[in-house]
């Protein structure tokens, strides 16, 4: 089954991966991504470890398999 994300998701994930790529990540931003990851999966009804490997996956443009 194939996972779904928003774009909110996608871009929230974005601004995390870009702060912590800068080694400026902070506990606020990291923890908005995991409540909004939370709530996605609980919204659609998905595995919220998945949902999270999917979004990195798909941000951190990673292999199906490599994280």
């Amino acid at each position: 089954m194939a996972i779904e994300l928003s774009d909110e998701l996608i871009e929230l994930e974005k601004a995390a991966w870009n702060e912590q790529q800068e080694n400026r990540l902070t506990v606020e931003t990291a923890a908005r991504v995991q409540a909004a990851i939370t709530a996605h999966a609980e919204a659609t009804e998905q595995n919220r470890y998945d949902v999270e490997r999917e979004l990195k996956r798909v941000v951190r443009h990673l292999e199906p398999g490599t994280d």
